[in-house]
């Protein structure tokens, strides 16, 4: 028993270790994303990449890079550009170099792994972005020539006093983008702490060799999954400290975040089989073409990685990162009661209802994923109380006369998500016909 509790006590150290490294840039670039988001709007980005042109594939990466979501979370937005009129390559770029990067984790990415890897990050987020664009471009022009729908232009950002500005940037960067990824930021820091205090030190060294075997391996491991841009630093971080190549960790910040099963099904529902392939192409020799580049510079450039050692040379003082560390944990339970109790409060409406409808949406992953949807649920008229659960991939609706399943249903696939009734389920099961939603 006094072993365990060692362990536990081991990881927990060292997680906190980890979190106190971060926490100070993490803070900084929150506050950053919130002001993103409060004064650049998705329309705005739109009506800059409706030309199937390099051009717009430069902007879309370049519009991409800063902004502060997940591969699940890009979806939504990625789809809206595409009905804006913009190309395959635009798409693709943006699609790609969002989800890899985002102030937040620059920012985390220079505070564990040190401003050469921070800046390398930058860079091949913006080539892997330009290499996929430019390659659909070339080879899928279908259907890109077509007319742009005209840009109506109805959510521009509201021009209010500076207060309300204000608010609005802290409760988007410390209350609805913390709930988004503070799940996975945490598994990170625990994962990172966990390898840190198991593995011994050059564990990777003698196992894993640099070369291409050991980053194609990263690839393949690294695609299929989900995982949070920022999360996966701790974790890449304290691979790199057990003798892991900063080339195949590298793979794993960028081919990670990039995608994932529920973003290459929607792409491919969506886009087509051929844009997915290009897609998954392109980001695969990206990552191997710049794991490998990393690995070069990193042997001829002398920069050595020691997460003590770049502790020991930053300039941020003790009571600061404990400042932020704690500032940190504690938003972090506040969005968790928070979400907690609005859960709650559904639970409670939706179990007063006379009557709710149910149905399945099979490719929510994440709760960006929740939150997309049931912005969308709400959205229709006539919707009382929408639940969803990410767990089972219920979406529970309370609605009125002047809403139908048919009307909700095509809300969710038009933010970018599969649907199907509780009862086609069912049906499905027992080998039973399906009736129409109506």
């Amino acid at each position: 028993m006094q072993v365990i509790l060692d362990y536990i006590r081991g990881i927990l150290i060292n997680s906190f270790e980890l979190l106190m490294d971060m926490s100070p840039y993490l803070v900084l670039g929150f506050l950053f994303a919130g002001i993103l988001r409060e004064f650049i709007s998705p329309d705005q980005v739109a009506r800059h990449l409706g030309k199937s042109s390099f051009g717009s594939v430069l902007k879309a990466a370049l519009f991409g890079i800063p902004l502060p979501l997940c591969s699940c979370g890009v979806i939504p937005p990625t789809m809206a550009l595409r009905k804006a009129g913009a190309s395959r390559g635009a798409v693709l770029s943006f699609l790609i170099a969002t989800p890899t990067s985002g102030v937040d984790s620059i920012a985390a990415t220079y505070s564990l792994l040190g401003w050469p890897f921070a800046i390398y990050r930058v860079f091949a987020s913006f080539v892997a972005a330009i290499f996929s664009g430019i390659t659909a471009n070339a080879l899928d022009r279908s259907r890109d020539d077509e007319r742009r729908e005209e840009d109506q232009d109805s959510t521009m950002q509201s021009k209010t006093d500076i207060v309300s500005r204000s608010k609005r940037v802290l409760h988007y960067a410390f209350i609805e983008l913390l709930s988004d990824i503070g799940k996975w930021l945490v598994i990170g820091i625990l994962i990172g702490g966990l390898i840190t205090f198991i593995l011994p030190d050059d564990f990777f060294g003698g196992t894993l060799q640099p070369g291409l075997l050991t980053i194609a391996i990263m690839v393949l491991i690294s695609v299929p999954i989900y995982v949070c841009a920022t999360g996966s630093i701790p974790i890449a971080a304290a691979l790199m400290m057990k003798g892991l190549n900063p080339g195949a960790a590298f793979v794993f910040l960028l081919a990670g975040p990039a995608t994932n099963s529920v973003t290459i099904t929607v792409i491919s529902k969506f886009l087509g089989k051929r844009t997915t392939i290009i897609y998954l192409v392109t980001l695969i020799l990206s990552s191997i073409g710049l794991g490998l580049l990393l690995d070069v510079l990193w042997a001829h450039s002398g920069f050595g990685f020691s997460m003590q050692h770049h502790h020991q040379h930053q300039l941020l003082p003790v009571w600061l990162e404990w400042t932020s560390a704690i500032l940190l944990l504690t938003l972090l339970i506040f969005t968790a009661v928070r979400h907690y109790l609005e859960k709650t409060k559904t639970n409670k409406a939706l179990s007063e209802s006379e009557t709710h409808s149910t149905l399945i949406v099979p490719n929510m992953t994440c709760h960006n994923c929740v939150t997309h949807v049931q912005k969308a649920v709400e959205g229709v008229a006539g919707v009382e109380n929408v639940r969803v659960d990410l767990k089972t991939k219920r979406v529970d609706v309370h609605y009125t006369d002047a809403a139908s399943l048919a009307q909700i249903s095509t809300a969710i696939v038009a933010a970018g998500y599969e649907v199907e009734s509780s009862q086609a389920k069912k049906n499905a099961k027992a080998g039973m016909p399906n009736a129409p939603m109506n």
